[in-house]
C-alpha cells in the first residue's frame, strides 16, 4: 500500500497558479458531475445558521445557565453535528494572527512554497490534492498540513519558515485550540452520559493525535462548476475551524439541503467528526460538510483535527449499547480508517456508512 503512495498519480498543479494566470475557463479536470456542483452561484438569503453557543456559562457558578449550555451543545451535536463557539478562552488577537500569517504564505513565490510540496505517503507538507486515484475530479483549493500531536510526530522544521513568525504562531495557536479541544471532549462525555474523561481516555489519553490543515481557495473562473472542497465528513474526533472573516464558503448538509454557515467574529466553528459518531454509537452525528468557491475573493481558513492515537480500536462505548440499540460499528483503529479516506478522497458519508453492521 505505502509503495503506491510515495507519489501522486498525475503532476501536480496548483489551484492558485491557475488562478494567478487569469484563466477563464475552468481546466475539466476541476470540473464536477453536475449532481455535485452548487445549485447557483448565488445561494439564496436565508436565516438558518448552524447554532452559536456561549461557553462561557460552562465555568458558571450558576448551575441553570451551565446545564442550559450543555443542552444547546448536546442538541448541536444530535442534530447538526455542527455550532460556533464565542466566549472559547483563546485569544482573538492570535486567531487573526495565525490566519493572516498563512495568507502570507500562500502568497509567497510559488517556488518559496514548493520547498514544502508534498506526497500521499503522509500528506504533511503543501498540498493540491486528496486522494490518489488518477484521473479523479479535483477541488479547487491548495493547502499545508502538519502534524501538532503527538509530539513525537512533530516536526517543526517541515513548517514553514516564511513569513518568520509562521513557526512561532503555529506552536502558540496549536496549544490554545489543544485546550479548547480537551474542553469540548468532557463537556461531550458529560452529554453522552458518560464520564468526563471518558472520550479523553478512549482516544489515547495524552497520546491522542492532533493535526492543522490550512485551506487556500483562491479565486474561480467558473465557482458554479466546481467546489473548494467535495462534501465529506470529517474522519477523526473533532474539529475546530477558524474559517476567513471576509467571505463564507462553508456548506453543511442538512436533509437535502446545504446551508452556507454564516461565521460569528471571533468564533471557532466546531463539528463532530466520524470517530465520535462511532464510540457515541451514532447519538452524536458527524455530518456532510463541502465548501463552494468564489469568483472574485480568495478564501483562507484553518482546520485543526483532533484525533485518536492511531493504533487504539475504536468503537462504540459499551455503556451506549443495549438490546434495543445494538452497537453499529466493528472496531477499527483510527490509523487503518483514514488510510481508506488518503486513498479514496472525499467521499460524502460513504466512508463511515459502509461501516455499519447489518440490522
Amino acid at each position: 500500500m505505502m509503495t503506491c503512495l510515495q507519489n501522486w498519480p498525475e503532476p501536480v498543479v496548483r489551484a492558485q497558479s491557475l488562478s494567478d494566470s487569469g484563466i477563464r475557463v475552468l481546466p475539466e479536470r476541476y470540473v464536477k458531475r453536475p449532481a455535485d456542483r452548487p445549485l447557483s452561484l448565488d445561494l439564496p438569503s436565508s436565516d438558518v445558521n448552524i447554532p452559536v453557543i456561549d461557553l462561557q456559562n460552562l465555568s458558571s457558578g450558576d448551575n441553570s445557565l451551565r446545564a442550559t449550555t450543555l443542552s444547546l451543545i448536546s442538541g448541536a451535536c444530535r442534530h447538526w453535528g455542527f455550532f460556533q463557539v464565542v466566549n472559547h478562552g483563546v485569544s482573538h488577537d492570535l486567531m487573526t494572527r495565525a490566519r493572516e500569517v498563512w495568507r502570507e504564505f500562500f502568497h509567497l513565490p510559488l517556488e518559496e512554497k514548493q520547498v514544502h510540496a508534498n506526497s500521499p505517503a503522509t500528506y504533511e507538507g503543501y498540498g493540491s490534492r486528496l486522494g490518489v486515484q488518477k484521473g479523479a475530479k479535483l477541488d479547487w483549493s491548495d493547502y499545508f498540513f502538519l502534524h501538532f500531536l503527538p509530539e513525537s510526530m512533530r516536526d517543526e522544521n517541515k513548517w514553514p519558515s516564511l513569513p518568520p513568525s509562521c513557526r512561532e504562531l503555529v506552536a502558540e495557536y496549536g496549544k490554545e485550540v489543544v485546550k479548547l479541544c480537551e474542553n469540548l471532549m468532557k463537556v461531550l462525555s458529560v452529554n453522552l452520559g458518560l464520564g468526563e474523561d471518558y472520550l479523553q481516555q478512549a482516544f489515547g489519553g495524552d497520546d491522542v493525535g492532533a493535526c492543522l490543515r490550512v485551506n487556500f481557495y483562491p479565486k474561480c473562473p467558473q465557482p458554479d462548476l466546481t467546489l473548494g472542497l467535495s462534501s465529506h465528513s470529517d474522519p477523526g474526533a473533532l474539529t475546530l475551524l477558524l474559517p476567513d472573516d471576509d467571505v463564507s464558503g462553508l456548506q453543511v448538509r442538512q436533509g437535502d439541503n446545504w446551508i452556507t454557515v454564516k461565521p460569528v467574529p471571533n468564533a471557532f466553528i466546531v463539528n463532530i467528526g466520524d470517530q465520535i459518531q462511532v464510540l457515541s454509537n451514532a447519538a452524536y452525528k458527524s455530518v456532510e460538510h463541502r465548501v463552494i468557491v468564489n469568483s472574485v475573493k480568495e478564501r483562507v481558513s484553518l482546520a485543526f483535527f483532533y484525533n485518536p492515537k492511531g493504533d487504539i480500536l475504536i468503537e462504540p462505548a459499551k455503556e451506549l449499547v443495549t438490546e434495543e440499540r445494538p452497537a453499529l460499528y466493528p472496531p477499527m483503529t483510527f490509523n487503518a480508517y483514514r488510510a481508506l479516506i488518503r486513498t479514496e478522497g472525499p467521499r460524502g458519508k460513504l466512508q463511515i456508512d459502509s461501516l455499519k453492521s447489518p440490522p
